[in-house]
């Protein structure tokens, strides 16, 4: 060994070899190695707890018990006696971009699921393969909670991360149990503090709160492009809600800025309005197909995630 390593340029040698290991293994534990599992069927019980008084009213009343008539359905429609979706697809600012008004009886039809069916990092599915195992009749990406290590993760009804972002003026939403919105800062209100909460998001930032745009033209996700395919999510009046996935990074679609994105809710009568996670994570799932066209600007595929938004009745 010390003969082999009596030439300097084999010290180099070993050297790179050790650096690129290190940055291989950094890339793996960060993106793709899964850890802090925990799978959603052990807090069941937090969950039923949290729900019984919805499930308690419906026992109640046998008419809240679920759907007794069939739903009717088109390409763009669905209705049944507790969920109204329509989706719409318009063009402005030269994107193309899909428009779900959803009407729901209760919120408990608004919920949330995880890849595998667990909380933990670099867990991820496709939207629609969530979408299927979870019955969904509507769907879009969430916030991609499993890249990182921080932002609150609270989803229907359970608490699974409690540690807030840092940069010190990160914006969550949270859906509480009737089904109002609200956005609270992480480093300025504690996830134990939440009360009668269905679901936190942690992605952002707010497009609208109180009635008025917050962002402007220079407001960007991180390092992102100004236009992207985007995924956002508003609230017009009780249990009334806005969902718009923009295509983007096309020839045939730019993508929205997030004050463009935020226009268009404030168009449809939206009083509060958040950006979900977007670029290659936006998709649209609708009664089994995919509405919009997912890309990355490379490959036009659905980008795995770790979690998703839908409306169901299961």
């Amino acid at each position: 060994m010390k003969k082999f390593l009596a030439k300097p340029y084999r010290w180099a040698a070993v050297l790179a070899v050790l650096l690129t290991f290190s940055f291989v293994f950094v890339l793996l534990d960060t993106f793709v190695i899964p850890k802090n599992v925990t799978e959603v069927k052990q807090r069941e019980a937090a969950e039923q707890q949290n729900t019984s008084s919805e499930q308690q009213s419906a026992a109640e009343d046998p008419s809240e018990s679920g759907s007794e008539t069939k739903a009717a359905v088109t390409d763009h429609s669905y209705q049944d006696e507790n969920i109204k979706i329509t989706i719409d697809t318009v063009q402005a600012y030269e994107t193309t971009f899909y428009v779900a008004d959803i009407r729901l009886s209760d919120v408990s039809y608004l919920k949330t699921a995880l890849a595998e069916n667990s909380f933990g990092r670099n867990l991820k599915e496709t939207t629609s393969d969530m979408a299927e195992e979870h019955q969904a009749i509507f769907a879009v990406n969430g916030d991609y909670y499993g890249f990182r290590n921080n932002g609150y993760v609270l989803r229907n009804g359970v608490l699974y991360r409690d540690t807030a972002r840092e940069a010190g003026n990160d914006e969550a939403l949270v859906i509480d149990d009737h089904g109002n919105f609200s956005i609270i800062n992480e480093n300025a209100v504690s996830a134990d503090s939440l009360t009668n909460t269905w679901q936190v998001l942690s992605f952002g930032p707010a497009l609208i709160e109180n009635g008025e745009i917050v962002v402007d033209s220079t407001s960007e996700v991180s390092q992102s492009k100004n236009s992207n395919p985007r995924t956002a999510i508003g609230q017009v009046s009780g249990l009334h809600y806005i969902v718009i996935v923009s295509d983007g990074r096309t020839e045939e679609s730019a993508g929205f800025s997030l004050l463009e994105l935020a226009q268009e809710f404030a168009e449809r009568g939206c009083t509060i309005a958040y950006n979900l996670d977007g670029g290659g994570s936006s998709t649209m799932y609708f009664n089994g197909e995919i509405v919009n066209h997912p890309t990355d600007g490379r490959s036009s595929q659905q980008r795995e995630v770790s979690d998703i938004v839908y409306i169901g009745n299961e």
